[in-house]
């Protein structure tokens, strides 16, 4: 069986599982998106991978699972999505060390959050693709190409009524200030709103 890569395409919020996010990986030759249920830890850590500019102050399972790795040589080489059974994908992470390579069964978020701090390939068989995978309206796209980085792209959840977030009365010096603290709250979403404020007022 061929197998086919995907990249991530986006994260949002689970219209149909609450407290669940559905990450969404497209075809990196062709159309169809393949969207997996994830839990909102995962899905958190897998957009902080992808986002660059915010450290959390302590490392996330995922960040030392790869410190763990690095010292002691372990590389993972790639990710395969290999089965799907009533609606749940296995997956395994394809690791090395010293030439030796290893196969090593995990949870496809896992393995996705993985792939994205080692940047490995993520790949999938055909089969899967064609059981599992979709077109995505437009509309219903979640694209990262204005800001691929940016966590309110990643993870799109309706903010509950009464908690809008408005920065125009802040000023600099008290966004930087709310920043560092919701970073060091673990606030990524916040923490991302806070930065994008600061950058609009800065170019």
């Amino acid at each position: 069986m061929s197998l086919v890569r995907l990249n991530i395409k986006g994260i949002s919020y689970s219209q149909t599982q609450s407290g669940a996010y559905a990450l969404v990986l497209s075809e990196v030759n062709g159309t169809r998106t393949l969207p997996i249920v994830i839990g909102a830890f995962e899905a958190q850590s897998i957009a902080i991978a992808l986002e660059k500019e915010i450290k959390p102050p302590r490392p996330l399972t995922h960040d030392l699972f790869k410190t763990f790795a690095d010292r002691f040589h372990i590389i993972i080489k790639q990710v395969i999505i290999h089965k799907l059974v009533d609606g749940v994908f296995y997956s395994s992470l394809i690791c090395e060390r010293d030439k030796i390579e290893e196969i090593i069964d995990t949870r496809t978020s896992d393995a996705i959050a993985l792939a994205t701090r080692f940047d490995a390939p993520i790949f999938t068989y055909e089969n899967i693709l064609d059981k599992a995978g979709i077109y995505l309206k437009m509309k219903d796209t979640l694209t990262i190409d204005e800001d691929p980085l940016s966590i309110e792209n990643l993870i799109d959840e309706p903010i509950p009524e009464g908690k809008e977030t408005s920065f125009s009365k802040e000023t600099l010096k008290q966004l930087n200030e709310k920043l560092n603290i919701a970073i060091q709250q673990e606030d990524y979403e916040l923490a991302a709103k806070i930065r994008d404020e600061i950058n609009k007022r800065t170019l």
